[in-house]
């Protein structure tokens, strides 16, 4: 999709340079920074996976990391 975007003549000057360095184009620069805009906002995955992972298991999260320091504790 295209779009217009207006930008101040200090981030303009910026962005040129920028691309100049990594010798892509404006829209690659523009690209890449909306994904990474969009990645930050983004909740991690693993928060929204892994919340409440234990609550329906008979042995707690507690004993269970007990148990896996046991196995390794030397006799």
């Amino acid at each position: 999709m295209r779009t217009i975007v207006d930008l101040p003549e200090e981030q303009l000057q910026a962005l040129a340079r920028v691309c100049r360095q990594e010798k892509i184009s404006r829209a690659e620069a523009v690209r890449r920074a909306v994904a990474g805009w969009v990645a930050a906002a983004s909740p991690p995955p693993s928060a929204e996976v892994g919340f409440g992972l234990w609550r329906h298991k008979k042995l707690k999260a507690r004993q269970h990391v007990d148990g896996l320091r046991a196995e390794w504790e030397r006799s």
